[in-house]
């Protein structure tokens, strides 16, 4: 594997018995992208779309889990690696097609390498 930058998509769960559960969800993955970012990559957070799913109880309009893992697949088609952060039915459903896809996956933030040579840290993390 070389240093370039990755797409990667991340995958965590994201239903939750409370809106405060499910904030929480979404903030997890925000963070990880975050470090993604930082490291020099450029994450995909199906996690926004919390936003979307907020919106669209809203304004009445029917979505359904089945609609969200089909929004979401072709950006994981897309993406160069996966990160995996935690089981659920639609995380777990998501790294098997990362493995289908014979994408590189990663579990943890610390296991995805940055792309900038120790001396260009300083000045790009600023």
């Amino acid at each position: 594997m070389n240093n370039d930058p990755l797409k990667i998509y991340i995958a965590a769960p994201y239903s939750a018995d409370t809106k405060e559960k499910r904030k929480k969800n979404v903030e997890t993955v925000i963070d990880a992208a975050l470090v993604l970012f930082k490291k020099g990559h450029f994450p995909y957070v199906p996690h926004l779309t919390h936003w979307v799913d907020e919106r669209a109880k809203k304004t009445n309009i029917a979505m359904e889990w089945e609609g969200y893992m089909r929004w979401h697949r072709p950006w994981l088609e897309t993406c160069d690696a996966f990160l995996y952060l935690g089981s659920s039915k639609g995380a777990d459903l998501e790294l098997q097609m990362a493995k289908d896809l014979r994408k590189i996956i990663f579990y943890s933030v610390d296991e995805v390498f940055s792309v900038y040579n120790k001396k260009d840290v300083g000045s790009v993390l600023k």
